[in-house]
Parts: structure tokens; C-alpha cells; sequence
């Protein structure tokens, strides 16, 4: 690795270091690492499991020290920052790196366990129980299965993809369960209203006043049915202005307020296109776009694709 390095899927794919189980343009699966050269920083462009299956390893991820050791998994989100680390001589692991656009695909409304666990709490390191590591080295077996021998399927990818949803689920399922084993920070703790709620992090934002908003703001994206709304719409909702709704978005995640809305319309337009018999007019309806023609220009520009081809794109 070189000393500056941004860790990405076409990254990873390219790394000789680097074992592959699996890859596609939204996952890749790490089998193994061979070994590890040091490197001053890194920057990881997607959503990170990482299982230590020997030896240890520790770094500062966003400026806060995570350790971890055999048997236990760390999640991070997107857009990670990784200094100074050190690992063991031993060390090995497996990992699994998925976009946001396939983690939204895979937990739909159970985005704001993930979204508690990676800005709320920060809970990022998870031990695993005797049961657990036997419900996954069964899992892992079973998915190594499936990508060797299942090549000559037309439905390959997504034989995958829904195993691979089932672990991150599963996951999701013990995060949620760590989490209410774990009390909330007292600061977490019912956050008041911001003394002044300006167009930026001015007197009053405090850590958890901030942290508060984003959430609430992510869990509005989750459950909202049209979320094609502006940013001015989603701030009036939480009693916020659109400046310090924006700042606080990418003050925890890196991302604007526009850039969250985006995401997720892009989203559940694809889910519906590829998961629905609806038609491209109802899908249009359903999303609060204005009408059929805007909507296959919205597709068009995002995906480069109508939406017909979004729909039969394999």
C-alpha cells in the first residue's frame, strides 16, 4: 500500500496483498489479508465489517482509537479515516465493504439501527459469542459455496447478494441488541433544542443537540414514502434552518443534507424498478415526482438509463 491511500472497491480489487472471495460493483468480499505495509492515512469510500479472525489490530478511525482482537467484528460507516496503524505479526481477517446504495437496498427501514450504532452511539466494536461465530463460519461456508459453484447461474448475483443481506441483517440484529445492553451517553440522553438555531454550529449546538438532529433527520429519509423533498422542507420538519440542517450532516457523515436526499431517492427508485410490478407512471406517482416525463429525466440523468433499462438491467 502506499503511504496516502483511498480504499475503494476498484482499490481493494487491484490490491495483489489482497485476497478477494467476492466483488461487484456495490460489494467486495475480503477473504484474507496478507499482509499489511504501513501507510500514513486512509481514506475507506465505503461501508466496512471487519472480522478479526487472528491476532489484533488497533488505529485511530475519525481520530478515536478502535482496538480489536480474535473474534470480535468492527462496523464502520462510509468515508472513514484511518491513521496509525499497527497490527500484530499474526494478524489476519475477513471483511466485508459495501456501498451505501446496497446497505440501504439491504436494511430499508432498519437503516436507523445502522445509523444509531455508527453517529449516535458510535458503537463500532462487537464480540462475538460462541453461537455467534458458529452461525457464521456456517454462513460464511454456505455463501464461499455459492460463489464457487454457482457461476453458471443466471440469478448468481443476486444468490449472493441475499446471503449476504441475510449476515448484514443478522448483524444489524445483534447491534441492536448491544445497543440496548449499553446505556446512551448521559449527553445522548434527551438532548434540549439548540439555544440559538442559526444557519450554522453556533451557541447551543452541542455534540448531542447536533447528533439528535442528524438523526431524526436520517430516520425522516427512512421512513418517508416521497423523500424527493428539499432540504428547506426536511428543516422546517425538525424546527431547524436548512444551513445548519446541511452543516450538521456534514459535520457526522461528510455528506450534505442534498447529498443524504439523493441517495435515498436514488434508491427506492432502483428498489422499485427492480423489485415491483408497479409501472414507471405509478413508481413516478408513488415517489412525488410531477409526472412521467420528469421522472425518466431524473433516471436518466442519474443513472444514465431510462427507466425501462434500469428495470431490465442485469
Amino acid at each position: 500500500m502506499k503511504h496516502q491511500e483511498n480504499i475503494t472497491i476498484q482499490s481493494l480489487a487491484q490490491n495483489e496483498d489482497v485476497q478477494i472471495g467476492y466483488s461487484d460493483n456495490d460489494i467486495i468480499v475480503v477473504d484474507s489479508i496478507q499482509k499489511f505495509a504501513e501507510f500514513k492515512a486512509a481514506q475507506v469510500a465505503m461501508n466496512a465489517v471487519v472480522i478479526c479472525t487472528n491476532g489484533k489490530v488497533q488505529a485511530q478511525t475519525n481520530g478515536r482509537l478502535v482496538q480489536l482482537q480474535k473474534n470480535q467484528v468492527a462496523v464502520f460507516p462510509q468515508n472513514l479515516t484511518v491513521t496509525d496503524l499497527m497490527v500484530s505479526p499474526d494478524f489476519d481477517m475477513k471483511a466485508m465493504f459495501l456501498t451505501n446504495r446496497i446497505l440501504q437496498s439491504f436494511l430499508r427501514e432498519k437503516m436507523s439501527v445502522w445509523n444509531d450504532m455508527m453517529y449516535i452511539r458510535r458503537l463500532n466494536v462487537i464480540t462475538m459469542e460462541d453461537s455467534d461465530l458458529l452461525f457464521y463460519t456456517h454462513f460464511y461456508d454456505m455463501l464461499i459455496l455459492s460463489i464457487e459453484r454457482g457461476h453458471d447461474n443466471p440469478f448468481h448475483t443476486e444468490v449472493v447478494q441475499s446471503l449476504l443481506r441475510t449476515a448484514i441483517l443478522a448483524l444489524c440484529g445483534a447491534m441492536k441488541a448491544l445497543a440496548s445492553a449499553t446505556p446512551p451517553h448521559p449527553s445522548q440522553q434527551k438532548p434540549q433544542p439548540p439555544a440559538i438555531i442559526g444557519t450554522g454550529l453556533t451557541t447551543g449546538s452541542t455534540p448531542s443537540v447536533t447528533l439528535h438532529h442528524f438523526q431524526h433527520f436520517l430516520n425522516l429519509l427512512n421512513t418517508s414514502e416521497v423523500k424527493r423533498r428539499s432540504v428547506e422542507a426536511y428543516a422546517d420538519e425538525l424546527c431547524i434552518s436548512p444551513k445548519y440542517l446541511s452543516a450538521i450532516c456534514k459535520k457526522h457523515s461528510g455528506k450534505t443534507a442534498n447529498e443524504w436526499i439523493r441517495e435515498h431517492v436514488l434508491e427506492d427508485i432502483r428498489f422499485h424498478l427492480k423489485q415491483t410490478d408497479l409501472t414507471v407512471k405509478q413508481i413516478s406517482m408513488h415517489l412525488g415526482f410531477p409526472n412521467t416525463s420528469f421522472f425518466g429525466k431524473y433516471v436518466k440523468e442519474h443513472f444514465g438509463m431510462t427507466p425501462l433499462q434500469v428495470r431490465n438491467e442485469k
